[in-house]
């Protein structure tokens, strides 16, 4: 089998998800609304003299994390507005895409993937000889792997740089695990007989692909995820955590957390402050946000409003809680509750 090296050869990735059929068309509607499916809603255009669209996908879902290879057969331009609720990381086995991301413009081809950030917008050429290989990764996947980390919670989302250079000594790491992955799923198949289907295995993969990711591609985490000076936060912050998260429906003040800890209200600012970078309670907002998130992804439109579940949750602002959620997730919770 041919190795995937900087040049990315497609032979590997095409005996490795040949057994994992998405769809294949040549119907541009059709095309458009399969790929949303396993992205997000966009516009998708045929663009110049390019020959007749040819779109085909395969995939293989992996826990939080999944594994493909797409073509679109002709040159298209894609409008995502914005990445809401995953990262996308690009890899051309051929051909280029120009990508316009989060400010950033990038030309990736077989030398050069790209890393598209939750939360930050997207639009991109693809060029018609382009086929890519791609990984989705869900953003809560990726931002509680780093939290875990990090040892406490994000002030801000995950944002990675947009280009990946495949021959630098880092990014060669990743391609070393794709390489080893897109083996791993030639091994596998749909029956339920590979290793993959193990649910322990999936989990370790996951894990191994999301720490390699966070450590080869700089993001706005990467200096403190490289700081390994000893950061074991004191018993009482620890304390004050497993009180929030399991009164975080309650009204809670900051004396009611001090009181818990047994420390004074200083001490535990100052014990934050150090140990999570942020305060008490902001940490029990992004709690309340976060439950406020699971709670409009459970729930139906028919059945519930934003401002109910806001409310429940402690969020009588309802301008400022818009805010603070579009901020931590990269999409308005009416999107959240709508999807």
């Amino acid at each position: 089998m041919m190795e995937i090296s900087h040049g990315m050869g497609a032979a590997v990735a095409r005996a490795s998800l040949g057994n994992f059929p998405l769809f294949s068309t040549f119907d541009l509607d059709e095309a458009r609304a399969r790929v949303s499916r396993v992205f997000c809603e966009h516009s998708l255009n045929v663009v110049g003299r390019s020959g007749r669209l040819g779109a085909e996908m395969y995939y293989r879902p992996l826990r939080g994390v999944g594994i493909g290879r797409m073509r679109y057969g002709a040159s298209v331009s894609v409008d995502a507005g914005q990445l809401g609720d995953f990262a996308l990381i690009q890899m051309p086995l051929s051909g280029a895409e120009t990508i316009e991301h989060g400010g950033q413009t990038v030309l990736s081809d077989p030398s050069c993937a790209s890393v598209l950030s939750p939360g930050q917008s997207l639009r991109f050429r693809h060029e018609e000889s382009t086929e890519k290989l791609f990984i989705r990764i869900d953003r809560e996947t990726l931002e509680r792997h780093c939290r875990q980390h990090l040892g406490g919670d994000l002030r801000r989302p995950v944002v990675f740089d947009a280009a990946m250079h495949l021959q630098s000594p880092r990014a060669q790491a990743w391609v070393r695990l794709l390489n080893w992955l897109c083996q791993e799923i030639s091994e596998d198949d749909a029956s339920g007989a590979g290793m993959l289907q193990s649910p322990i295995y999936a989990a370790q993969i996951e894990q191994t692909v999301l720490t390699t990711l966070l450590l080869c591609q700089p993001h706005n985490y990467s200096a403190r995820l490289a700081d390994d000076t000893p950061m074991v936060a004191p018993s009482y912050v620890r304390k004050v955590e497993r009180f929030i998260d399991d009164h975080a429906d309650e009204p809670i003040t900051i004396g009611d957390l001090a009181e818990c800890a047994a420390v004074s209200t200083r001490s535990l600012f100052a014990g934050f402050r150090k140990f999570r970078n942020t305060t008490p309670m902001q940490y029990l907002k992004d709690v309340r946000l976060r439950r406020v998130r699971e709670a409009l992804i459970s729930a139906s439109p028919e059945s519930t409003t934003v401002t109910a579940v806001a409310m429940r949750w402690g969020f009588t602002h309802l301008g400022h809680f818009t805010a603070d959620y579009k901020r931590s997730f990269g999409e308005s919770p009416s999107a959240t509750l709508g999807r």
